[in-house]
């Protein structure tokens, strides 16, 4: 179904700015965490790799609610979605502000997740409809903007925030920053677009070609994150307090970076080459962990290379997607974020283990090994796939032949 989108450009500068901030808030509160995970294992009383859990209950919550949340709420007014899912993320945030136990604080996890993917998508949804054509790219390039500054920025500080004033101190900022969007979102204009069905992305899916795609999506992350998520217990012994709110930056300006160049080398090179890339740097970046942790200056190297390396994953997977359902792009693209959170959700919940089982030692290892996994997955789909889907015009030319 084609959307109609207005003629005039009906997205004021205010608004764009609290879409951008709206995406910066998420991915502050999606990643700080893992820099405090030591404080709130100790608050918490578990284990450092329990606590890691929390990063897989958020991650798998919105993977699995985005889809239904997109299927089920039809042509509702964005305004609600956006002003009910951070609503529901702030209450989340003040869960886990209070919350004294794993189970209280994982719940409000939930509940958070479940807000932000209401959120996140609409907000993307939303831009699109209010801008006009020659300001469409760079609006929604601005609303991306947040959620990549929140991995420069937004962590290190919170992290430094945390070892302050303590982490739920942090949750109440986050809540208070959510609170106030919420507030002044449903002053935005009217937009109301046709979703995809269940149905229709569930056909989508189960093309083989497409989750194959998404199958490397998971995998990616999967390899990144089962190392990320743990960082401050693996880098301890050179990095701790602010020193490790630097690290976390380095590795956002490496996950900006490599996202910057990801799109204009895809048009250059093509996305295999780009997705081969990113996969080789993830693989060599997460097997040097140990032997990085050894001098602070190589551990700044070896983060900025893993992060350069996944944040350019993204992009030719996203490409690779439109060429494979060019008739169900959207869906498509909404599936490989949710399959990116599943990565996430399985890359903690593995690191967890390793942790508890063999200890920090083997985070970069195992990482390593399920990136070479990933790697091998996207060489054996690209010779069992073509390069680009086959159009009616180039079967009716097969059949002549």
């Amino acid at each position: 179904m084609t959307i109609r989108q207005p003629s005039k450009d009906r997205l004021g500068l205010g608004s764009l700015i609290a879409l951008a901030v709206g995406t910066f808030t998420l991915g502050t509160d999606a990643m700080v965490l893992n820099g405090l995970l030591p404080t709130i294992a100790t608050d918490l009383r578990v284990s450092e790799s329990g606590a890691g859990q929390l990063t897989t209950v958020f991650a798998l919550t919105y993977a699995v609610s985005s889809p239904l949340i997109a299927a089920f709420t039809g042509s509702w007014d964005r305004r609600i979605l956006l002003a009910g899912g951070l609503g529901l993320f702030t209450v989340g945030m003040m869960g886990q502000a209070v919350g004294t136990t794993f189970a209280v604080v994982a719940l409000a996890r939930a509940l958070a997740a479940i807000g932000a993917a209401a959120f996140q998508a609409n907000a993307f949804a939303l831009a699109g409809a209010l801008s006009s054509d020659e300001r469409r790219g760079r609006a929604l390039a601005t609303v991306a903007a947040g959620m990549s500054v929140s991995t420069v920025v937004g962590v290190p500080i919170g992290v430094f925030a945390g070892q302050w004033i303590g982490w739920r101190a942090v949750m109440w900022v986050i809540a208070a920053i959510g609170l106030a969007l919420a507030a002044y979102l449903p002053f935005l204009p009217a937009v109301r677009i046709p979703a995809a069905n269940l149905r229709t992305r569930l056909a989508v899916v189960i093309r083989p070609p497409v989750a194959r795609v998404l199958l490397v999506t998971v995998t990616g992350l999967l390899a990144g994150i089962t190392v990320f998520v743990y960082l401050p217990v693996l880098v301890a012994p050179v990095a701790a307090g602010a020193t490790l709110s630097w690290v976390l930056a380095a590795y956002g300006v490496g996950q900006l970076l490599g996202t910057t160049v990801a799109g204009r080398w895809t048009d250059r090179f093509g996305s295999a080459r780009v997705r081969t890339w990113s996969l080789v740097g993830t693989a060599v970046a997460l097997a040097s962990m140990n032997l990085a942790v050894l001098a602070l200056p190589a551990l700044f190297v070896v983060v900025l290379l893993s992060g350069f390396s996944g944040g350019m994953l993204m992009v030719p997977q996203q490409h690779r997607l439109y060429s494979l359902a060019p008739d169900a792009a959207t869906v498509a693209l909404g599936l490989n974020g949710s399959a990116s959170y599943v990565g996430v959700a399985l890359g903690s919940a593995l690191g967890g283990t390793v942790l508890a089982g063999a200890g920090a030692g083997w985070l970069g290892p195992v990482g390593a090994v399920v990136a070479v996994a990933a790697l091998a997955l996207a060489t054996a789909r690209r010779r069992a796939t073509p390069a680009i889907a086959p159009t009616p015009e180039r079967l009716m030319s097969r059949t002549r032949r």
